[in-house]
């Protein structure tokens, strides 16, 4: 019972807050192929009007359906446009399901003004709305999904009060799609709900995985495959606010001996103390990763002068920190030993060292070589 509240809590929680940067990456690229997926399907929904009209459908009807597919084919290739482009928007997903949503909600009121009974118990177009929130589920944000759910039930719930108001009392009845029904219509608004619930359950499913292939067991920080999507868009960033990034490749010094002397134990207790011991002095806009064995890369919101002076006070807080020597988990006696840790650490800056990440992580890893023939325990910057 305490583990389903548990998941359950942390649900929420994914569903509520923010992603973290390597599931947005990967949701901006769903996003691209929804937008795809959302041209091609609005070009042949505009079938389904000549279809209709062709087997006997209503004139009105087929036009209400030409108006709605030929608006959002628009509005599709907008956001493909918008899609495409290196530069994300944080925003574009939460306009484009809002706007999809909003999209089959505008037929549905199209059709409502010529035959209110069609525009509750046509199939073809409220199908729309579950397709669309699962959809979002490609976008790898649960707020996204919360969004459009919230909007499919509110809007359709909305229309469905409207048009019973407007009934007076009286039957709504339709001769191709029969009678129209409280029962039915309160069933819809529970799949939609059920729908909703299901998509937000996959989006937890999927941010999770991703999360766990870009997450150190170890340690907790991002990994290599985090560095791979992170560092690219902060270049970017930088690049487009004309700013400076520095980059540093650190190295525990001497932690080959650490696991011979104490065994391989003691050396993860070793990481995760300098992971704790930096993370506890970490800034906003510092984010460390580690990307091998006793390897760390730390970036830093400054140029080359201010870089050095954050990461040489790092260096020395790691070095004033001894660690004590306990269990794997980090605990131990008051009397116990303490073992004294040092790094090294090579830096780089964007743009005077390199544009892009392969050309600053290559001039970081020989200012590191540096440090390490230097002496250790030392930051260098130029070389």
């Amino acid at each position: 019972m305490n583990t389903l509240r548990e998941t359950l809590r942390e649900l929420a929680s994914t569903l509520r807050d923010r992603p973290d940067e390597i599931v947005l990456d990967v949701g901006a690229g769903g996003e691209l192929l929804v937008a795809r997926i959302r041209l091609v399907a609005t070009l042949l929904l505009m079938l389904m009007p000549v279809i209709n009209l062709l087997t006997g459908g209503g004139v009105d009807e087929s036009l209400a359906g030409f108006a709605g597919t030929g608006l959002g084919t628009l509005l599709a290739w907008l956001w493909l446009i918008l899609a495409r482009r290196k530069r994300r928007y944080s925003w574009l997903p939460f306009v484009t399901s809002a706007s999809d949503i909003s999209m089959e909600t505008l037929v549905l009121v199209l059709i409502a003004l010529q035959s209110p009974a069609a525009s509750l118990n046509t199939v073809i177009v409220w199908s729309c709305y579950p397709l669309s929130i699962f959809a979002t589920a490609l976008r790898n944000d649960g707020r996204v999904t919360l969004l459009a759910g919230l909007l499919a039930i509110v809007q359709y719930g909305t229309l469905a009060l409207w048009v019973f108001a407007n009934a007076h009392g009286q039957p709504l009845v339709s001769p191709g799609y029969g009678e129209v029904s409280v029962s039915n219509q309160a069933q819809r608004m529970i799949l939609l709900l059920v729908t909703t619930l299901l998509t937000a359950v996959v989006v937890y499913r999927i941010q999770r995985l991703v999360l766990q292939s870009g997450t150190d067991t170890l340690t907790g920080l991002p990994n290599r495959s985090w560095l791979m999507h992170r560092v690219p868009r902060l270049l970017e960033s930088a690049q487009r606010d004309q700013r400076s990034v520095a980059l540093a490749i650190i190295d525990l010094d001497q932690f080959k001996r650490i696991n011979d002397r104490h065994g391989h134990p003691v050396g993860d207790q070793a990481l995760r103390h300098v992971v704790t011991v930096l993370g506890d002095a970490l800034a906003d806009g510092e984010t460390l990763m580690r990307v091998g064995g006793e390897e760390f890369v730390l970036t830093l919101p400054h140029s080359m002068g201010p870089a050095w002076e954050r990461m040489e006070s790092l260096r020395q807080r790691v070095a004033d920190t001894p660690m004590q020597l306990g269990d794997a988990e980090g605990g131990g006696r008051p009397d116990a030993e303490r073992l004294s840790i040092t790094l090294s650490a090579g830096l780089a800056s964007y743009p005077a060292d390199g544009t892009d990440m392969s050309a600053l992580l290559k001039r970081a890893d020989q200012r590191l070589i540096v440090a390490k023939r230097g002496g250790r325990n030392r930051v260098v910057a130029r070389a």
